[in-house]
């Protein structure tokens, strides 16, 4: 796992105080002080069979690479049993020479609600914050984004992007083992920003929200997705203990205070793309991941309410720009 081309490439650009704070950050990042499973993760990648793709796949729900001639049965095993040591996969699908990694979510569902919305991504620098094993930052450059730059502080999804990266070798895509809070501090970079499954974590949604215009470029565009309930203006939940078996849940607007935050914060151009209830089909346990979804999660009598009593998750995608005229990234 290399990222030393990533800092000679920032050399020189808007992204040199980042370029100096990143060989640090990553050191951090995967640290097997740190993070007692990562030489088990590490052997797996290790334990990946030597495969040259003969096709890349960005542009179809199952991100990856396929052969002309398929792989032996034991090179095939050899494969799944490598991968597998990896589990559990979260954002997904993904196919590698016939292995099918069926992913918790079907993060690809996710894409086709919001892709034909959004800015186009041809010739852009994009982050992607909390991007997990990098799904989403494979379909942004398949749109043909420059670059795409995606962060996630969980060694393993890093550890699983490194895995997908072996056979699909883009110079050009990079998930970073980085929190949002290690990114300096405006930037200024980015032209755009997807932030997908974070808010809702954050114990200041604002002061997220600020971050991520921080990132942009001038006419730069957010792309914003999390859980909301419904509800008027100023209507907001925060639940008291978890929510939906989740700890770590916070501030659940309604869309219409969602959108209010983004334009006190400065925005414009504020739009709701999509508004859906998540499903057991979008969210579940598979091979892949065989841990509790969502299914466990909700009331068993009553599927529109968490087992908590909450109203089921519901989430939304909006999408903002910050003030003045984009130009392309020179």
């Amino acid at each position: 796992m290399d990222y030393q081309p990533l800092i000679q490439r920032w050399q020189g650009g808007e992204l040199q105080r980042w370029a100096e704070l990143l060989q640090q950050q990553v050191a951090s990042g995967l640290s097997q002080e740190r993070y007692g499973d990562l030489p088990r993760w590490l052997q797996a990648l290790q334990e990946l069979p030597p495969l040259q793709a003969d096709a890349i796949h960005l542009n179809t729900s199952r991100v990856g690479a396929s052969i002309a001639v398929p792989p032996d049965a034991g090179t095939t095993q050899q494969l799944q049993d490598a991968l597998r040591k990896l589990h559990p996969w979260r954002k997904g699908p993904f196919e590698l020479f016939g292995v099918h990694i069926d992913t918790e979510w079907r993060s690809d569902w996710k894409w086709e609600r919001l892709q034909h919305s959004i800015d186009p991504l041809q010739g852009r620098r994009v982050l992607d914050v909390g991007c997990g094993s990098g799904y989403h930052c494979w379909r942004m450059l398949g749109e043909g984004a420059a670059q795409v730059i995606g962060i996630d502080p969980t060694p393993l999804f890093v550890v699983q992007f490194w895995a997908l990266q072996t056979y699909l070798q883009q110079d050009n895509i990079w998930v970073l083992p980085l929190a949002m809070e290690q990114v300096p501090a405006k930037l200024h970079a980015f032209d755009t920003v997807f932030s997908m499954g974070v808010l809702y974590h954050r114990r200041s949604p604002l002061d997220h929200i600020q971050e991520l215009k921080d990132c942009l470029r001038p006419g730069g565009q957010l792309v914003l997705e999390t859980l909301v309930i419904e509800g008027a203006l100023g209507d907001t939940l925060l639940p008291e203990g978890r929510y939906a078996r989740m700890g770590n849940v916070w501030f659940l607007p309604s869309c219409d205070t969602l959108l209010s935050w983004l334009r006190k914060l400065g925005f414009v151009d504020v739009q709701l793309l999509d508004v859906c209830v998540t499903t057991t089909e979008e969210q579940r346990s598979t091979e892949w991941m065989t841990f509790h979804s969502l299914a466990n999660f909700l009331d068993s009598e009553d599927s529109s309410r968490t087992v908590e009593g909450y109203p089921a998750p519901r989430r939304a995608i909006v999408t903002a720009r910050v003030p003045g005229s984009w130009e392309p990234v020179s």
